[in-house]
């Protein structure tokens, strides 16, 4: 059993007698579909469908909870109050709550990850309510294990929807109405143009990998940029086509052998 405290993670809540109606012309997924039961990943992307943030949603009672990460808090908190007008929602920081993540049997008596279900459960609850016998360090090796990529793994306005996963990882939905970005995500969703795909890797000789832009190659073509990188392991987006293309050639990002692995989660 572990159950870790991922204090890398914040809590908003967006309340109000108009908060899931504000969210949903807002953000990539249905908020219809929200219930205490059943959590969403979602995001909100700029207006030409590049992601500026993820996050997780919650329902408590008729408030939701935003867990997304601490660093981009207030930045999303301030975009949010953008879009806001005349809503009758309120948006404000919850410092009293953590978000907790479980893993292995009995771990936490939270929701199913909505992302990938090997990640675990997942709940927001009071920062003390629960002794934690990990952190978000643990979190982290997990995620990169199971390639879930997540918030600076993105860069901010600088990865489409579906180039980052976010369709494979449920956070969009295609039924629903408008929101931020929704026109070029669907376009590329109906005609089948999200030819690059944020991909995990590796460091083939555990060195560090090379700073995050760094151009990944296969005999001197370049595959694709290092998007995030976390010591040995890390994160690129990758051309599919050109990763094919490569086959068994040895491929490199800034001089530095590496591997890329699709999880197994994605079947694009």
């Amino acid at each position: 059993m572990t159950l870790a405290r991922l204090d890398d993670r914040a809590v908003l809540a967006i309340t109000g007698p108009e908060a899931r109606d504000f969210l949903q012309g807002l953000i990539t997924n249905d908020v219809g579909r929200l219930n205490e039961a059943t959590p969403l990943y979602a995001a909100l992307l700029t207006p030409q469908g590049k992601i500026l943030f993820d996050f997780l949603l919650f329902a408590d009672g008729s408030d939701i909870l935003l867990d997304c990460t601490t660093g981009a808090r207030d930045a999303l908190r301030k975009r949010l109050s953008m879009y806001r007008l005349r809503a009758k929602v309120e948006i404000a920081p919850l410092d009293d709550l953590a978000v907790f993540a479980g893993w292995g049997d009995d771990a936490l008596q939270g929701s199913a990850d909505p992302r990938v279900a090997t990640l675990g459960q997942r709940a927001v609850l009071p920062k003390n309510s629960i002794t934690a016998t990990a952190d978000a360090n643990d979190y982290l090796a997990r995620r990169l294990e199971l390639g879930v990529p997540e918030a600076a793994d993105f860069g901010q306005d600088k990865v489409f929807a579906l180039d980052g996963d976010l369709d494979e990882l449920h956070a969009v939905a295609f039924d629903k109405g408008c929101y931020v970005g929704q026109e070029l995500t669907a376009r590329m969703k109906h005609r089948g143009t999200a030819r690059k795909r944020i991909l995990s890797i590796a460091a083939s000789d555990g060195a560090a990998l090379p700073p995050n832009d760094t151009s990944v190659t296969a005999d001197g073509r370049e595959l694709g940029t290092l998007t995030n990188g976390y010591g040995a392991r890390g994160f690129a987006l990758i051309r599919l086509d050109r990763l094919d293309e490569a086959g068994n050639a040895p491929v490199d990002a800034g001089g530095v052998p590496v591997k890329l692995t699709k999880p197994s989660w994605l079947f694009a």
